[in-house]
């Protein structure tokens, strides 16, 4: 019973293991879908930003 026991304990070890990898996994990719999510705020913003100084400049050069 001995060599079932260790085997057992074995297969239990691996599938622990496994289980963390894929955990592990599953978050390294939900942090980097948030990652990318944040930036393409950053440069929607940043277009936005630059959108409204060029239509403020181009109405500032009709005033002159």
């Amino acid at each position: 019973m001995g060599m079932i026991d260790d085997a057992k304990d074995a297969a239990q070890a691996t599938g622990k293991k496994v289980g963390e990898w894929v955990d592990d996994t599953k978050e390294r990719v939900s942090d980097k879908a948030d990652e990318v999510q944040a930036e393409s705020a950053v440069k929607r913003a940043e277009a936005e930003r630059d959108a409204t100084k060029a239509k403020n400049e181009y109405k500032e050069n009709l005033r002159d």
